[in-house]
This record gives C-alpha cells, structure tokens and sequence, in this order.
C-alpha cells in the first residue's frame, strides 16, 4: 500500500461492565453490556468497513465486548488481543498504531476510557457534519465507537491527522 493509501481506524470502548470486589481487569459486563455490544457489532457492519486487524484489550470486559460484537460482523478479522490497550495514555495508543502493519487498511480498536475518547479528540483534526461537536456533548459512553479515517501510512498517525467520520452510541439505535 501505498503513503497515501486512505486507512480507517474504528474506535470501539467496551460494553457496560459490571463493578466487582475483583480486579478492575478482569471485571465482567452487566446485562446492558451483554445486550449493548451486538447493537456495537451491528453497528460496525452497517459501517461497510471490512476490518483487516481488531485491537483488542486484555481486560475480561474488552474481550467479552469482542466476542458479542464480531458475531455480527460478515467476517472474523484476525484479531491481536494487546495488554498496552489496558489503561493506556493517548500517546501510548498512537505509539501502538504506529506498529500497525503497513498492509492493515482498516483497524478496529476495542478499549477503554478515557483513552479511547481522547485518542478520537486527538487524531480528528477535522469532522464530517456534527460528529465532533455529539462526541464531546455526550462523551464516549459504553459500547460507543468512532470512525477516523486518515491518508498516509501507520507510522504517520499523529494528533490531527485524521478526519473524524462518524460517532455512534449504542442511545442512537
């Protein structure tokens, strides 16, 4: 692929988890999670995209998300479960997808807050419609996603580069 090859990165925080005298890693999702993670899933395939690689935490709640969500897709991307998703820094998050593999089009990124909102704010130099401004009115709830799209290769991501496309929440459906 080439530099100016057009990439997607789809920005997906977990479903509703439950609060537990556990660790914080391995806390599991509550029923709305359990319910609100298909919708995530269904949502992704309406966005047309056919995801190359998934990101996904380590976290019980990440990978449950995961395992709701990709049953509604077309197809399995190969997925990566990656332990530096787990509370990570938006700095820390572009120095992940700058390892991003040069013949990866379209990533999907299964994380947590408040990394996953300040990576999306970040990256979005520009917006289509009113996407920005609904992100940062309502936050970036559970189960929630954003679509960045850029040009360039991984290595390039960095903050402003992208063009924030689309931003859904599991109260849109």
């Amino acid at each position: 692929m080439s530099a100016d090859t057009p990439r997607r990165i789809v920005l997906l925080r977990h479903a509703k988890a439950e609060w537990s005298d556990g660790t914080d890693h391995e806390r599991p999702l509550a029923e709305r999670g359990r319910h609100d993670a298909p919708a995530a899933g269904r949502k992704l395939t309406q966005t047309g995209i056919d995801f190359d690689l998934a990101l996904c935490s380590t976290a019980a709640r990440t990978r449950e998300t995961w395992k709701l969500a990709v049953q509604e897709l077309p197809h399995r991307p190969r997925t990566t479960y990656e332990e530096r998703l787990y509370d990570a820094s938006p700095g820390e998050l572009i120095a992940l997808l700058n390892e991003t593999p040069d013949d990866v089009a379209d990533l999907l990124v299964i994380g947590h807050n408040p990394g996953m909102h300040a990576l999306a704010g970040a990256l979005s130099g520009t917006a289509q419609g009113d996407t920005l401004q609904r992100m940062n009115r309502t936050g970036f709830p559970t189960s929630a996603l954003a679509v960045v799209s850029f040009a360039g290769t991984w290595k390039s991501v960095e903050h402003g580069v992208g063009t924030l496309l689309d931003f859904w929440t599991p109260s849109d459906h």
